[in-house]
């Protein structure tokens, strides 16, 4: 079970528990964080959830895949080293106090 700490673009905060094995995005969509839309419901087949990674916790997750990368190329506001697809993070032990802040938009 990991804290996970959503902070909106206007910076409204949810911070959420979740369990180990779900996605980041799962984890919006079940307690209805703002900015999560996540359209494909996880298949990795469009960036509607969109997500930035606090850089002190960017280098902690798993690399993202080729078709993550290439899903990223169509995201708002896309940031390398921080943007991410919240689908592909799987939560874990070590992402306890993890923050993830949504874009103002995800079209």
């Amino acid at each position: 079970m990991a804290k996970i700490k959503f902070i909106e673009h206007n910076g409204t905060e949810h911070e959420v528990e979740a369990g180990n094995g779900l996605s980041i995005m799962q984890a919006a969509v079940n307690n209805k964080v703002a900015g999560i839309v996540a359209e494909c419901g996880g298949a990795c087949s469009c960036a509607t959830c969109h997500v930035q990674i606090d850089s002190e916790w960017y280098a902690k997750i798993e690399a993202p895949s080729d078709i993550e990368n290439e899903m990223l190329e169509f995201a708002i506001d896309y940031e390398e080293n921080t943007s991410r697809l919240s689908c592909q993070i799987k939560i874990s032990d070590e992402l306890d106090g993890i923050v993830v802040r949504t874009p103002e938009s995800q079209y």
